[in-house]
C-alpha cells in the first residue's frame, strides 16, 4: 500500500483549480496564461487568473487576484496554501513543462497574508499540464522578507 501525503492531495487539488482558472486568463499580449488557487483554513478554494492590460504596468498576476478575492471576503489571514500553474496559450490549451513560480511582487503580497495569519504559506508550483509539481514554503522563496513588522505594524489583530 502506498501512503499519500495529505499535503500532496491538497496540492494536487489546488493545481487542478489553478489549471481551470488559467483557462480564463486575459493574456492577449504575453500569450502566457497563469492560474492560481488559494486554500483557506476551512478548505475553501479561491481561484485567480492573470489579467493583462495594454498598459503593461496595470496588469495583475493570478496570485494577486486570488489573494485580493480572499481579502474582499475578509479572509486574507486564513490563507494556508496557494497553487500556481502557467504556460503558453496554444490552440490545444495551455502548454509548458516547467513549473512556474510567483514573481517577487506576488511573493511580497503572499508575505503580507502570511504575516496576518502568523503562518508560513505553502506554495505549490506546477507545469501547465500539472505533471510536474513542486512544494515550497514561502520563507524558502522569500527569505529575509520585508513585512509589516518592519514598519512596527501588527497585522494579525
Amino acid at each position: 500500500m502506498v501512503e499519500i501525503e495529505l499535503e500532496d492531495v491538497a496540492g494536487r487539488v489546488l493545481i487542478d483549480h489553478a489549471r481551470e482558472a488559467a483557462k480564463n486568463a486575459h493574456a492577449p499580449y504575453s500569450r502566457f496564461a497563469v492560474g492560481a488557487a488559494v486554500l483557506l483554513e476551512d478548505g475553501t478554494i479561491i481561484p485567480g487568473t492573470n489579467f493583462e492590460n495594454a498598459s503593461y504596468g496595470l496588469s495583475l498576476c493570478a496570485e494577486t487576484v486570488a489573494l485580493a478575492a480572499a481579502n474582499v471576503a475578509g479572509r486574507l489571514k486564513e490563507v494556508v496554501a496557494i497553487g500556481i500553474v502557467g504556460g503558453t496559450i496554444a490552440r490545444s490549451g495551455i502548454e509548458g513543462d516547467t513549473p512556474i513560480y510567483p514573481c517577487g511582487r506576488c511573493r511580497q503580497v503572499l508575505n503580507e497574508a502570511a504575516d496576518m495569519g502568523r503562518r508560513d504559506i505553502i506554495i505549490y508550483c506546477a507545469s501547465a499540464d500539472g505533471a510536474v509539481m513542486r512544494r515550497h514554503m514561502l520563507s524558502e522563496l522569500l527569505p529575509f522578507a520585508f513585512g509589516p513588522g518592519d514598519l512596527g505594524v501588527d497585522t494579525a489583530s
